[in-house]
């Protein structure tokens, strides 16, 4: 049995979920936050790093620069209604986004909203491990696999599993040590 698209799918819910953990704001300023907000570009959304320069010269603050100055404003109201929790400073040119120092009680929602998305990630890959048992118990039911080699390839899909949630477990820990010592 070929294990590569089982282990290709687990790496994908891995990396989407590294993806959602960057769009977290921990403290610092960190450019993967503005990542999903769009902006309306002449009928457009747009992602704001397609339209201005992104910069972050402080480890507290953001600075976009547009290089069409007209959507300033826009820029403003996308990052306005969007739930990353700063207000922009708009002084005509640029738009400054100044992060506060995290509180402790801030710091455990962060931990807890991060574990909550690790447990979604791992939710993710249990539902690819059992996707690739069914398969394999179906050769193994159309007679296109023995029974040895359905155990083996329960036990061969069981190990990527491990694997990868072991992965998860990693990232988890990294972030959560990142959150509670800024």
């Amino acid at each position: 049995m070929d294990y590569t698209d089982l282990k290709q799918r687990m790496e994908k819910s891995i990396v989407a979920y590294t993806e959602k953990l960057g769009e977290i704001r921990a403290g610092r300023a960190n450019p993967a936050i503005l990542n999903k907000i769009k902006v309306d570009y002449y009928g457009t959304p747009t992602p704001i790093n397609q339209m201005a320069g992104v910069s972050v010269p402080e480890a507290r603050l953001i600075v976009i620069q547009p290089w069409d100055i007209s959507v300033l404003k826009d820029i403003e109201k996308a990052i306005l209604a969007s739930d990353i929790g700063i207000n922009p400073n708009n002084d005509g040119k640029v738009i400054r986004l100044a992060f506060p120092e995290l509180n402790e009680e801030r710091r455990k929602e962060l931990v807890k909203e991060i574990k909550k998305i690790a447990e979604e990630a791992k939710v993710a890959i249990r539902a690819i491990r059992r996707d690739g048992i069914d398969e394999a118990k179906a050769q193994q039911k159309n007679s296109e696999i023995t029974e040895d080699e359905l155990k083996t390839a329960e036990t061969e899909i069981q190990k990527i599993t491990d694997k990868n949630i072991e992965e998860i477990d990693k990232i988890l820990s990294n972030k959560e040590i990142e959150i509670m010592s800024v």
